[in-house]
This record gives C-alpha cells, sequence and structure tokens, in this order.
C-alpha cells in the first residue's frame, strides 16, 4: 500500500484543504503516515502570510526530502502559489500546485513517477473565477469541524498579500455548503465553524444570494445542527440583515471573531481597511442588542509603518472602551511585494515589541474579566479531550458556545464531542474550572438565554 505524509503551515483554511487532500489520496488507497516517518509521497501545505511564512515552508520541505530523497516531494498552498519558481528550485522538490487544481495532484504524482521531470502545476490565481469544490466527510479532530465556503478576498489591504495568493472573492454554491453540512452532522459533529479566507464575504460574488441567507438556510435545513460558529466576520460584512438572522438563531455561538487590525483611524486609513473606528464600534452595538454578552475576539497589529505613540494609544483605549474578550497581537512584519513593505517610518522592533507586550497584557486582563461574568453560570461545552496529566485524572476540556475553554471532571471517556451542561465554578484566563451537570440529549435544543 503506498503512504503519503502531510505537513501544514498556516491557517485554519489550510487545515481543511490537507484534510480534503487526504480524502483524494486516502480514495486511491493510500496510508496515511506521520510526517516524520518515511512515506513514500510527501505533500507539504505552505503558508506566505509573512516572510518568515515563507522560511518555515522552505525548512519544512527540506525536511521532508532529508526523511526520504526517494519519496515524491509536493508542494502547495500559498508559498507555492506567490514563487512557484522559488519553491521548484529547491533541490528535490518533484510537483507545484498553488491554492486550486488540488484535485490534479494525484495525477501529477503518477506523471512524475512516468517522467520523472519537476512539474509546474501554478496556474494564474487572478483568472480562477469559480470555487473549487473539495470535500471533507469526515476531520481527524472529532469535536468541531471547519466547513469552508469562499475562497480569495477583494481588500487588497495594504500589508497582506493574501489576494495574490487566493485570488478574488468567489462562493461555493449554497447546496453544496448545505450537503457538506449535513454529512459532517451525519457523521457526529455538533458544532460546524464556517471558514474561508474572506469568510463573511460569502455571497458578495453572487446575485440574490448573501451570506446572512446561508447562516439561516443552515440552520433551517441542516437536520441535527447544534452549534454553528464563524470563524471570522468583518466589520463591513455585519448588515442590517446578518444581525437579524443572528438575532433569531437557536444555534448561533455567541462569539464572534471581528479583525479590527488597529483601532486608530489614521492607521486604518494608511491599511485601507475601509471602515472608522466609529463604524466598528456602531457595529459592534447592534451586534449586542441581538446577541447579548457575546465574545467578540480580534486580529490587531502593532507597529504599522508610521504608527505615532498617541495612535498606539488610541488602539489600546478603543480595545479598552470595546471590552474585547480575546485578542490576537500580531507585531507589524514587513512583507515583500505589500505597498507598506514600502512605506516611510517603519517602527523600530523594540518599539514593536513594548506595544505588543502592553496589549497581551490587556487582552488577558479582558479575558479575565469577561469570564469572571459567567462565575456560577451553568454553560454547555463540547468536550474535546481527556486533560492527560496524572494529577488531573477524569479532567475534560472543552469550550462554550462564548468561547470560553473549560476544563471539569467526568468519570468516562465516551462524553468527547457530546454537548454538555457545565457550571461554571472558577474562572480564570486561559482555563476555567466547572462541575459537570448533565448531557443533553440528541434531540434537546441548546439554551439560547442563560
Amino acid at each position: 500500500m503506498p503512504s503519503v505524509a502531510f505537513h501544514t503551515l498556516g491557517c485554519k483554511v489550510n487545515h481543511y484543504e490537507t484534510e480534503a487532500i487526504w480524502q483524494l489520496f486516502q480514495k486511491q488507497g493510500y496510508d496515511r503516515k506521520d510526517f516524520e516517518k518515511t512515506a513514500d509521497v510527501y505533500v507539504i501545505n505552505t503558508c506566505t502570510v509573512t516572510n518568515t511564512g515563507d522560511q518555515k515552508s522552505r525548512q519544512v520541505i527540506r525536511r521532508a526530502i532529508r526523511s526520504n530523497p526517494d519519496a515524491v516531494i509536493c508542494v502547495t498552498g500559498c508559498y507555492a502559489q506567490t514563487s512557484p519558481a522559488e519553491v521548484l528550485s529547491i533541490p528535490g522538490v518533484d510537483i507545484v500546485v498553488g491554492t486550486q487544481d488540488r484535485s490534479k495532484l494525484l495525477d501529477y504524482v503518477d506523471q512524475y513517477r512516468k517522467e520523472r521531470e519537476p512539474i509546474n502545476g501554478v496556474a494564474d490565481i487572478m483568472k480562477a473565477k469559480v470555487y473549487e469544490e473539495l470535500d471533507v466527510p469526515v476531520f481527524s479532530d472529532r469535536t468541531r469541524a471547519s466547513l469552508k465556503i469562499q475562497e480569495g478576498c477583494n481588500n487588497f489591504c495594504t500589508f497582506c498579500i493574501i489576494p495574490w495568493a487566493r485570488g478574488l472573492l468567489r462562493s461555493r454554491k449554497p447546496e453544496n455548503v448545505l450537503k457538506q453540512a449535513q454529512q459532517l452532522v451525519n457523521a457526529g459533529y455538533r458544532e460546524i465553524v464556517l471558514t474561508g479566507i474572506h469568510t463573511a464575504g460569502y455571497g458578495e460574488d453572487m446575485e440574490n444570494y448573501s451570506f446572512a441567507q446561508l447562516l439561516s438556510d443552515l440552520e433551517m435545513n441542516v437536520d441535527g445542527l447544534k452549534r454553528l460558529r464563524i470563524s471570522s466576520i468583518e466589520a463591513s460584512q455585519i448588515t442590517g440583515e446578518v444581525i437579524d438572522v443572528v438575532n433569531q438563531s437557536h444555534v448561533m455561538a455567541r462569539h464572534l471573531h471581528i479583525p479590527l487590525q488597529s483601532g486608530s483611524d489614521g492607521v486604518l486609513k494608511r491599511m485601507h481597511r475601509k471602515y472608522t473606528t466609529a463604524f466598528f464600534a456602531d457595529k459592534i452595538a447592534g451586534l449586542r442588542k441581538a446577541l447579548p454578552d457575546f465574545a467578540l475576539t480580534s486580529d490587531v497589529i502593532v507597529g504599522f509603518p508610521g504608527e505615532t505613540d498617541e495612535e498606539f494609544e488610541e488602539t489600546y483605549n478603543f480595545i479598552r472602551k470595546l471590552k474585547f474578550a480575546e485578542l490576537h497581537v500580531f507585531p507589524y512584519s514587513q512583507r515583500t511585494g505589500t505597498p507598506a513593505a514600502q512605506m516611510p517610518d517603519q517602527v523600530p522592533v523594540h518599539v514593536k515589541h513594548e506595544r505588543v507586550e502592553r496589549l497581551i497584557e490587556l487582552s488577558n486582563r479582558l479575558s479575565e474579566e469577561y469570564a469572571a461574568k459567567y462565575k456560577d453560570s451553568v454553560l454547555e461545552v463540547i468536550p474535546e479531550e481527556p486533560l492527560n496529566h496524572h494529577e488531573q485524572d477524569g479532567y475534560f476540556v472543552g469550550f462554550t458556545d462564548n468561547y470560553l475553554k473549560v476544563k471539569f471532571r467526568y468519570p468516562s471517556h465516551d462524553i468527547v464531542g457530546k454537548l454538555v451542561r457545565v457550571k461554571i465554578t472558577k474562572t480564570g484566563y486561559p482555563i476555567n474550572e466547572g462541575s459537570f451537570v448533565r448531557v443533553l440529549d440528541d434531540d434537546e435544543q441548546p439554551a439560547t438565554t442563560y
């Protein structure tokens, strides 16, 4: 039996696509090996979001070549898409496929075995007009399933290379999204996470169909769906229609990840982010009416070119005022090929570092404050795994719908992936403690008020 090993760098979409590529290999009778083991084919799914992403991708490619010099080495993903010649110039790389045409990978493997000539299967991504269907009926993670609904982005923020790696926005057909969602629920998943490159841009390329309609159709038509989470939604995509759907939903997780990037209007303009802080705050206020007390998480870039002390303070105060529940904080990193890399007034590394530290400290404090509100509340948790530390035997860990990480005791192992009620006994960050109340029956609706 031929064998294949995978290594995925970068975001959730890449992880989703690796699972999809594995499905293709599995259908052809391949056995999946650990990346550190010897395999006949290695597939490296690369990231290019930063220059370091490129560098890490190259290191992993070289590691695969060393593991088995006779193996067929396939490189796919964003770095393969933006720099195919650079990837092919690494001695030992046999096949390069970008962020589309992944279904041709197996044919390329056969072709390479016959001809022994390196294959460049990277096409011009800017010409891609149709969403590439990649089905994932089941994941190696047993508790939450990602469902990719769109590809590409039309925003062209000045710090970002992604439109060049992924192309322009294209949405998956609604019937295919619904079909796969039902497949995932039938396979036992209680929670589905909608994901994509610009997830809530879904439908912007369609006539008469929108992201809000998709949310509503998923809830109405997918039998047995208990929890629906959006991996990320831009402030500009929070339409009145989306707010209405969220307001009426019984399955929508009380957690929205809304990228802010900066809390200073001057910086937002230089980033080409297309909204102001006032617009952002207004959208959050609307959402908080529809989904009271939801966990608001976000991404922030500090030290963007030209960011002054005053602009950083504006960001700091804006985040504090809006009471985010958790932040992913990144120091700005110059990405070759983007307008921001050429901008004057690049911020010194030590200044970026100090600002990152301050925001992480603020984020931790806000996370603790958000969790503290739930002390003594009974929340619904989907246990993901036992906490395998000896002194914590019998403990499981999982997430509530509003994204609190909770550990609690349960005597047996058949609870992973179920929906259970847990009373929060001790709050904190990054983890809270709770005591088990009961398992929900399959036909029981999750609570929508707490």
